[in-house]
């Protein structure tokens, strides 16, 4: 408990704290005591001139801890800076599918020197890792695993168990597998304790509890482990064969990228980007994007330009055409929403997309009805001309639907066109809405005031 007056604070404002005063002795005793986690994410919070000093204070074994709690982009300038047989060293501490992630994030000749730093052992087990794409089960999965026979006593599996100096992390349950070593099932831990030791592991075990094949996506196994509340599974070849097993640390790592993936994708971004990256590097990763909206920005404006002489008349439109436009943006991004996250659930299929779609014009003209009076009202009252605000109320009830059909279409459209939905959706829906937003407005004033 603090006293008054006593000030807290966190681990990592004590380290920031004595990065700046160049007290490095204490950093140094500071992030010693800290989980690698914690150190990593100091430095993924930290600018370039501090990142460099931390990391050269950062001793032993938990040097390989905290390079596999980073990010990826700030992962790989750390590795290229080292020397192929350092890396080496380094991944010796780490699990297989850690350094099978790292070493594929790799430019190709650097790992190969790596691998050739390794001893044969080290290196003939994490090429079995990969030869997977790193976003399938196999790319996943560890090959630190222990199965059992399934004509065993519980008594004998005990025993061997203690013959183990430890045994791996989160082995929540023991592989079953045959004498060809094929899977046929698992054993609980917690079976194992309390059961009688004389039975044998084939009346105690789950026969045939699912495994995971080694080319399902990640994404999948994540869906997997979250509607049956695994904490570990095991990966199986295509003849059945145990090759390797999913944690649930694993799993998590994948909820996460994907979630920042989502996310950082509606910008335009990388789910990797370095918050602290410099000003240079940022702007240029940015620019690509900004250029691919000026292109869209202008098939607007030519919309626009196709009625320069009404707006001329009615100077009203030109006030008006920014209300007509956003609402169809919000309203579309709204679905595009939805749907890129039922997608990434896996709750979208043929059998339910046509309901979707009916659902999303539905309330694309409730909402647009709705507001359509509402903005009438305004609009007339405003410039004293009845007519313009049934224009208007007509055209956003046009733009609404076409924002509810847009945005519920495109995400399945992309995703059949192996486009990621969340990267090109919003820009593509922002061109549609836009479009159709002027051309419904502008059209329908041409024809009043023509």
């Amino acid at each position: 408990m603090s006293t008054l007056g006593e000030e807290q604070t966190s681990p990592t404002e004590n380290v920031s704290r004595a990065l700046e005063e160049g007290t490095l002795r204490d950093v140094r005793r500071l992030i010693r005591n800290m989980d690698p986690g914690d150190v990593a994410h100091i430095l993924e919070s930290s600018p370039p001139r501090h990142r460099h000093v931390l990391w050269q204070l950062i001793e032993g074994t938990q040097e390989a801890e905290v390079i596999n709690e980073l990010g990826e982009e700030l992962k790989v300038d750390f590795l290229q800076a080292m020397a192929p047989d350092e890396v080496a060293q380094l991944t010796e501490e780490l699990d297989d599918d850690d350094v099978a992630d790292i070493l594929q994030q790799l430019p190709e000749e650097f790992t190969a020197l790596v691998l050739e730093e390794m001893d044969e052992q080290d290196r003939a087990r994490l090429e079995k890792v990969m030869v997977y794409a790193d976003d399938t089960a196999g790319g996943l999965m560890n090959t630190d695993t222990i199965t059992i026979r399934a004509d065993v006593t519980l008594d004998v599996v005990l025993r061997y168990l203690r013959r183990h100096d430890e045994i791996p992390d989160m082995t929540d349950t023991l592989i079953v597998v045959n004498r060809d070593d094929r899977y046929l099932g698992v054993l609980p831990i917690r079976t194992l304790l309390v059961s009688d030791p004389t039975k044998s592991v084939r009346e105690c075990m789950i026969a045939r509890r699912q495994a995971i094949p080694t080319d399902m996506p990640d994404d999948e196994v994540a869906r997997l482990f979250a509607r049956k509340d695994w904490v570990s599974a095991p990966v199986v070849d295509e003849d059945d064969y145990v090759v390797g097993r999913i944690t649930i640390d694993d799993v998590v790592d994948v909820i996460r990228e994907d979630a920042d993936h989502s996310l950082m994708s509606m910008a335009g971004l990388g789910e990797d980007d370095d918050t602290f990256a410099p000003a240079l590097k940022t702007a240029r990763r940015r620019a690509v994007w900004l250029g691919v909206n000026l292109i869209t920005a202008f098939i607007a404006a030519s919309v626009i330009n196709l009625f320069q002489g009404t707006i001329e008349k009615v100077v009203a439109l030109a006030v008006l055409m920014p209300i007509v436009a956003s609402m169809g943006g919000i309203a579309g991004t709204q679905t595009l929403t939805v749907l890129i996250r039922a997608i990434a659930m896996g709750q979208v299929n043929s059998g339910n997309a046509r309901w979707l779609l009916s659902r999303e014009a539905l309330v694309g003209a409730l909402n647009g009805v709705t507001w359509a009076v509402v903005v009438a009202v305004a609009a007339a009252l405003w410039f004293n001309d009845s007519t313009l605000g049934l224009i208007i109320a007509t055209a956003i009830v046009i733009n609404l639907v076409t924002a509810g059909l847009a945005g519920a279409m495109l995400p399945m459209v992309l995703q059949r066109m192996n486009i990621d939905p969340a990267l090109a959706g919003g820009v593509v829906l922002t061109t549609v809405t836009d479009v159709v937003g002027f051309l419904s407005f502008l059209g329908l004033a041409s024809v009043f005031y023509g």
